[in-house]
């Protein structure tokens, strides 16, 4: 790779992660969602908490597209996917802070911490080949639609508004967990399975308050 390539590839990556946490996301894509309807002080706490914490699994969804892209081979349909679900993973993002700020609340003021730590497992995924990548993919994808289900199932009986929103965003989850497997991802192993579980219980109870 030339020089001016790869200093054009780092300020994208830079650009890419400055614009995720700190610039209001913009969607592409607008679900239809119910009107919104009063809910009681510890209601909308609650909701909030819930919303925060499927914000911050996007801002770390980002970082992991985003390191795996950064090294995944050029022009490769692994490249492209992982592209591709960052953009739709983006819309994500637009609606759940859409949502925090009608609910009074903000983001995780950890975002920084869980986007690097993401990239960063990303990128070292990515060094592996694809396939392991892609792997990577389908068990994320795989757990984040178990934790969604949970939320729908948690989020107060009012909260119709919310709960379309997580609806629309587990579709979407499995759907790239789908297109991962028939690109050829790897099962990963049942430790590495178990680890993302970990990190994935300390990211969800921290960012719900923070």
């Amino acid at each position: 790779m030339l020089a001016s390539d790869m200093l054009d590839s780092v300020l994208k990556t830079a650009d890419d992660a400055l614009r995720t946490l700190f610039a209001p996301a913009q969607s592409a894509r607008n679900p239809s969602l119910p009107a919104d309807v009063p809910l009681t002080a510890a209601e909308k706490r609650h909701a909030a908490g819930l919303m925060r914490v499927n914000h911050a699994g996007e801002i770390a969804a980002q970082g992991l597209y985003r390191g795996q892209a950064a090294l995944a081979r050029s022009g490769s349909s692994t490249r492209d996917f992982m592209q591709h679900a960052a953009a739709e993973e983006t819309d994500h993002l637009a609606w759940c802070e859409t949502r925090l700020t009608e609910l009074g609340s903000g983001p995780s003021r950890l975002n920084p911490i869980w986007y690097l730590g993401s990239f960063a497992i990303g990128a070292t995924a990515a060094a592996f080949g694809d396939a392991l990548s892609l792997g990577f993919v389908s068990e994320t994808e795989r757990q984040v639609e178990g934790h969604l289900a949970s939320h729908l199932d948690r989020l107060p009986a009012g909260d119709q508004r919310s709960r379309a929103i997580v609806e629309c965003m587990k579709s979407d989850e499995a759907a790239h967990a789908q297109a991962a497997r028939t690109l050829g991802a790897s099962e990963l192993p049942a430790a590495v399975a178990g680890l993302m579980r970990i990190a994935a219980r300390v990211m969800t109870g921290t960012a719900y308050w923070l």
